[in-house]
């Protein structure tokens, strides 16, 4: 197995210590259309799983909606600025997703679990285990939704500068599907988002091409 690209939660911690990194707790027009994306699937009482909650904007997002929402990251400065902006509302988990068996240690069944920024910061072999992990501890109606980088985007160009001290490897969307199908997912929806950084933006035409986030909707 190939060496974890981010190997170690004090690089998390450092960056969520910067004020640069606040930029990432606020509404942004890809974040707008992630959600609108997410308000198919999340609604009152459904159980929610945030892993890799970072900023915690969309475990806010999704107790706004009035989920039970559980906020999942091994960064404990990341998981206090997710209590602190839901207003305790999300229950914290420190979990490792890496760690074999997590399901047993978490004991819940999911209706949604989310993920943005988690994947391309693992090696392939890595992400299969994450992706397990997670897809065990979804419902039998439940679905998994993952968006990642898109390795064509020109955001790649200027992310560096963004987010300083952490490294991504960037995904193709055939690689994102292929992420979900070897693991015994099926897709039910896959696209691109947020060609342009503005409100008018053809992410219908070249989403999966340009797009700055790549995604994926799978279900059991």
């Amino acid at each position: 197995m190939n060496k974890q690209i981010l190997p170690d939660e004090n690089d998390w911690d450092n960056f969520w210590k910067l004020d640069s990194a606040k930029r990432f707790t606020r509404t942004s027009w890809s974040k707008k259309r992630i959600c609108r994306i997410l308000d198919l699937f999340v609604g009152k009482d459904k159980k929610v799983l945030d892993a890799g909650c970072g900023s915690g904007f969309f475990s806010k997002y999704f107790c706004d909606k009035g989920a039970k929402v559980f906020s999942l990251d091994y960064s404990d400065e990341a998981l206090q600025i997710a209590k602190r902006i839901t207003n305790g509302k999300t229950e914290v988990l420190k979990k490792d997703l890496l760690s074999p068996n997590i399901s047993a240690d978490i004991h819940e069944k999911f209706d949604l679990i989310f993920t943005d920024g988690l994947f391309e910061h693992f090696s392939s072999g890595e992400q299969d285990i994450i992706f397990n992990n997670l897809f065990s501890m979804i419902s039998s109606e439940g679905v998994i939704v993952t968006f990642v980088p898109n390795k064509f985007s020109p955001w790649e160009l200027i992310r560096p500068f963004y987010m300083p001290g952490i490294k991504e490897a960037p995904f193709v969307l055939s690689g994102l599907v292929e992420l979900n199908e070897r693991n015994g997912a099926k897709i039910i929806y896959k696209g691109g988002l947020n060609v342009f950084p503005f409100a008018l933006s053809p992410d219908n035409l070249f989403g999966h091409l340009f797009g700055m986030l790549l995604f994926t909707i799978a279900k059991k």
